[in-house]
């Protein structure tokens, strides 16, 4: 099984047999193996291409997980009695990743100087188990049964805008008065752009923006610089909200958001050390300071 993802990863039998230490016959052979036991072929052979059949893509997608289980039990094994260590992967989107992921990961690595952490911060919406993330960092509901999710908190937003824009603009007594204000908002598909409110009829609002970018931290940006109102995530605003630079509106008409925080990671019964650590540090710190 590790010798033909090997093979398919490294895009050859030459290339696998130098990553793995063996011949190329023998890489042949193995592989040669292993389709006679299944009775079908995996890998469509010729001259130049090397190229996986319907059964080969499937065998692969199913052995991956499984090798990844096979590496964490031995991880598991082998550092059960030490300190946590090695490589880490974690990724969060920007805005919460800049104002708390990074500080945390300052203060982790002070704790575990062993666990080395790679961090991506992005909006896009990572495939975790093929990017071999070990910890993504979220906001909304999980649907994907194959993670497993472990909340760190509550995912508020706040309706908010300058003092400057509400002089010039007047303030909205009601969600339907936002159709006559500048509204900012994420310029690609996001539960972000979905402006909640309790109406007469209990019901949520979706409201036609009409400026939009693709970064909420721009969005504070330019909500701060008097251009128009937003909806931005609590976490954010709270130091602008206390010093008055941002006026939060339309309180009375505001609802919990059902949106949190969450600490995501593939589902396994082998949990690394260094991911069990870090989730479990996550999960104290947030609850200390929610």
């Amino acid at each position: 099984m590790l010798i033909l993802v090997a093979v398919v990863d490294a895009g050859g039998f030459s290339p696998a047999a130098r990553k793995l230490g063996m011949t190329h016959s023998a890489i042949s052979k193995r592989v040669q193996r292993l389709e006679d036991r299944l009775g079908t072929q995996l890998l469509s052979r010729t001259t130049r291409t090397l190229t996986l059949t319907e059964a080969g893509g499937r065998y692969v997608r199913e052995a991956r997980p499984i090798l990844e289980d096979i590496r964490a039990l031995e991880a598991a094994v082998l550092l059960d009695s030490d300190a946590p260590r090695g490589m880490l992967k974690v990724t969060s989107s920007n805005a919460f990743g800049h104002h708390h992921v990074v500080p945390a990961v300052v203060d982790f690595m002070r704790i575990y100087p062993e666990i080395k952490v790679d961090l991506t911060l992005t909006d896009a919406i990572v495939d975790i188990r093929h990017e071999r993330i070990d910890v993504a960092i979220r906001s909304g509901a999980l649907s994907d049964p194959s993670l497993v999710a472990q909340k760190l908190g509550s995912n508020e937003r706040v309706v908010c805008a300058s003092p400057t824009y509400l002089e010039l603009n007047g303030m909205p007594a009601r969600p339907s008065d936002l159709s006559e204000h500048l509204c900012l908002k994420l310029n690609f598909e996001s539960r972000f752009n979905d402006w909640e409110f309790r109406s007469a009829s209990n019901r949520a609002i979706r409201l036609e923006g009409s400026f939009s970018c693709n970064s909420v931290e721009a969005i504070r940006t330019v909500c701060l610089a008097g251009v128009g109102i937003a909806r931005l995530p609590a976490f954010m605003v709270r130091d602008d909200l206390a010093s008055g630079h941002l006026i939060p509106l339309l309180q009375d008409f505001s609802r919990s958001s059902d949106s949190a925080i969450y600490a995501l990671r593939v589902a396994s019964n082998f949990v690394p050390a260094r991911t069990r650590v870090f989730i479990e540090f996550l999960s104290d710190r947030f609850a200390s300071t929610s």
